[in-house]
């Protein structure tokens, strides 16, 4: 039977042959795909891929306002909290469809 020491051993051995093998398989799937988009003339942007991890192009993006307060002129996209003007509208008995542009 073999000592605790050997199989320690054993295991470290073990543990670099999976690295090995993984490293390995890592890189023949790189080349494989690499040799796909070659072959079809796919670039990163064609499979959707994020490059630099930037974020999604809506984000960020201003979006059009559905309801304006007829006096003050100020307006609201309908997203988020209501403005207290809208609340103060609405708590008066108008209806978000009068204070629709």
């Amino acid at each position: 039977m073999a000592t605790y020491q050997e199989l320690l051993a054993q295991k470290a051995e073990l543990e670099k042959q999976i690295e090995n093998a993984r490293k390995q398989e890592i890189a023949d799937a790189i080349a494989q795909i690499r040799s796909l988009m070659a072959q079809y003339g796919l670039t990163l942007a064609d499979l959707g891929s994020k490059v630099g991890g930037k974020s999604s192009s809506t984000k960020g993006s201003k979006v059009a306002p559905k309801y304006r307060n007829k006096e003050t002129g100020e307006t609201w996209t309908g997203r988020g909290r209501q403005p207290k003007w809208v609340e103060q509208a609405l708590a008066s008995g108008k209806t978000l469809e009068d204070l629709a542009i």
